[in-house]
């Protein structure tokens, strides 16, 4: 699988659903010091994360209503492996945090973009797949791909899917 970017991927509803959910004061994050695991980043390498589901079981009360009840048919999900939220923090400076695998064996990645940014996702051979409200890419993510924060909005948030 090369990857693959479907524009308007959700319905408004659903879109502005989850756009809301994520941005408002009830919803909880988590911060992470690390963005890629490699123990080479900045003092400036961090994120804030939710995860949805991971190993086999739901980390979330929303997991049902954001995560099972809008996307895994949508996605045609037969296995999932993780499904989180990424809320990277704007900065002054587009920083790309470093090419990583989501997991070492062959997979589908799905990344659904919630809020417009300069930020984007660049993929092994370089293409770069720009942060698009409600759009998503799909991509193997156990080849090797990186991240970036934003420079024009207070964050750049998206929704990660791991599975088969």
């Amino acid at each position: 699988m090369n990857y693959q970017v479907i524009d308007n991927f959700l319905e408004k509803k659903d879109h502005e659903l989850l756009y809301d959910k994520l941005t408002s004061l009830d919803f909880y994050w988590f911060i992470n010091n690390t963005i890629t695991g490699a123990g080479n980043e900045n003092h400036n390498s961090y994120y804030w994360t939710h995860l949805f589901y991971h190993a086999h079981k739901t980390n979330s009360n929303y997991y049902e209503p954001m995560i099972e009840n809008i996307f895994l048919e949508k996605l045609n999900v037969k296995s999932l492996i993780r499904a989180k939220a990424n809320l990277y923090p704007g900065s002054f400076k587009l920083t790309e945090h470093g090419n990583h695998q989501d997991f070492p064996y062959e997979h589908i990645g799905a990344i659904y973009y919630i809020n417009n940014n300069d930020g984007y996702t660049k993929l092994e051979d370089g293409t770069k797949i720009e942060s698009v409200a409600n759009r998503l890419l799909k991509f193997d993510a156990s080849k090797p791909h990186t991240s970036t924060d934003c420079t024009n909005d207070k964050y750049r948030i998206n929704i990660n899917f791991n599975y088969f």
